[in-house]
């Protein structure tokens, strides 16, 4: 007995999640030490210097739970209830984002934690911290004017949540009990994912597609799929923080004040991050906090256009190169060697150069330079299901190529090509910022991470902060993408499955 227990808490996800959040929790913490004394002032900044003792106060929490955690999986072989009640109060740390702590609460919250139940909680945090960044717009002078409604919303979405999240903690195993009302909430969460929670849409479908008429394959297919993903935190975590500024984003439209981020004001120039300037001002009075809200939306906007544009045009001509003759091949491949043989950077600067700075001028030049890459993952994708039995027995049917290519090849090569993107989205956020940093990206007035940092790159020595929280954005980003992307090629990757 004693041996199965300790073979079942070397395999627990969360006993290595707690460990996991654990680390992170310290790391943090030492962070905010390290930044709670300023040098030039010779002073502690009662700021970093409270976020420090409240994050030491939830790693030492962290620990209590994982050595309780431990003592009851070598003892008794499943986690009691005593611990799972403790572990609850975990998830106030949420208050001071600390949203691992917070996942990691949630997983020891459920006996039998479902992927339903885990989109759940990830859409709550969500939603969450949303409203946590928007709620900072009290401190300003003035407000949106659809401030008040559009909080209003968001809150009464936060209370849906919970009632969803308990929902399933108590009746998640019996749902086919509740099949009308479940088609009901799917509609609901599907509806309002217009605010940019992509786990509202996940949560939505996977509902839906629980309580419809499709065949057990297909709703296995989706739940393995999602299982596989779960199992990488970094992974989920990095999907968060990719729905958390897809939807501070979109929701911002109404809840921030563009002129913070784009009008000067001469009267608070360079001024310290504070309430009302969380991130401080910048050298024309404009509040950074503000612009790298705004920013997030137009980075992530010329970030997926830049990978969607070659990923359509590249993919297409890359299925073209694979499946059809010696010399159609050799045309596509040999132009795309020419324009892959050009730096893409060198590529874009030339081609603002000669056309001006512009949003558009700059999506078509990121996307060039891409399109000879994604050409050459379908290709080799291609190349490799062109022969296989299905396709073989597709021509014997007497289906033409075309169907062939679309219906058969295509589909079956292209998740290489979706790791591909979620993987590239990341280095175009860091070509979009390198192209503005050097003022070649977008227009100069426009509130791009690149252009934000650029300015705070001159006031290095006096006002460090207007450098650090673009850049900060810009990795957050950046490593969310990646992280995101490395979990989605395991879960697609079929030797692993």
């Amino acid at each position: 007995m004693g041996q199965r227990n300790r073979q079942s808490l070397e395999q627990s996800d969360l006993y290595k999640h707690g460990h996991f959040s654990l680390v992170i929790s310290l790391a943090l913490a030492l962070l905010f030490l390290f930044n709670s004394y300023q040098v030039s002032s010779q002073s502690w900044s009662i700021g970093f210097v409270s976020l420090t003792i409240i994050y030491t106060i939830i790693s030492i929490y962290q620990i209590m739970l994982i050595y309780l955690l431990r003592n009851d999986l070598l003892r008794n072989g499943e986690i009691q209830r005593r611990t799972r009640i403790l572990g609850s109060v975990q998830l106030l740390s949420l208050l001071v984002g600390n949203v691992f702590t917070v996942t990691f609460a949630f997983r020891l919250l459920k006996t039998e934690s479902s992927i339903n139940y885990t989109f759940a909680y990830y859409l709550f945090i969500t939603d969450f911290l949303v409203i946590g960044v928007t709620l900072l717009n009290l401190f300003k002078p003035y407000v949106s004017n659809h401030f008040i409604l559009l909080m209003g919303i968001l809150i009464a979405l936060l209370l849906i949540d919970i009632i969803v999240i308990i929902f399933l903690i108590k009746y998640d195993q019996q749902l086919n009990q509740f099949k009308k009302s479940m088609k009901w909430l799917a509609v609901f969460l599907l509806i309002t994912s217009l605010t940019g929670n992509i786990f509202r849409i996940i949560l939505g479908y996977s509902l839906w597609l629980q309580n419809s008429k499709q065949d057990q394959a297909s709703i296995d297919k989706w739940y393995f799929f999602w299982v596989k993903l779960n199992k990488s935190f970094t992974a989920m975590i990095g999907l968060l923080f990719i729905t958390f500024t897809l939807s501070i984003s979109i929701t911002s439209h109404g809840t921030f004040v563009t002129s913070f981020a784009t009008a000067n004001n001469y009267g608070d120039l360079l001024m310290e991050p504070s309430l009302v300037h969380p991130f401080g001002t910048d050298n024309f009075g404009r509040d950074v906090f503000s612009r790298i809200i705004f920013g997030a939306r137009i980075s992530l906007l010329i970030g997926l256009l830049t990978t969607l544009i070659p990923l359509v045009v590249g993919g297409i001509l890359g299925a073209l190169a694979g499946y059809y003759n010696h010399a159609i091949d050799q045309t596509i491949m040999r132009f795309l060697d020419i324009l892959y043989a050009i730096p893409g950077i060198l590529l874009a600067i030339a081609i603002i150069a000669a056309f001006g700075s512009s949003t558009v001028n700059l999506v078509i030049a990121l996307s060039i330079g891409s399109i000879p890459t994604y050409a050459r993952t379908m290709r080799a994708n291609i190349l490799m299901v062109a022969n296989l039995d299905y396709i073989e027995a597709a021509k014997a049917l007497g289906e033409s190529d075309w169907v062939i290519l679309i219906k058969h090849a295509i589909p079956n090569a292209f998740a290489p090509m979706i790791v591909r993107a979620t993987l590239t989205i990341g280095s175009a956020v860091i070509a979009t910022g390198s192209l503005s940093f050097l003022g070649l990206g977008v227009e100069p007035h426009v509130p791009e991470w690149g252009n934000v940092l650029r300015i705070g790159s001159s006031y290095l020595e006096t006002e460090p902060y207007l450098a650090i929280f673009p850049g900060l954005a810009i990795i957050l980003l950046v490593l969310a993408f990646n992280f995101f992307g490395d979990g989605l090629r395991d879960a697609l990757d079929p030797k692993v499955n």
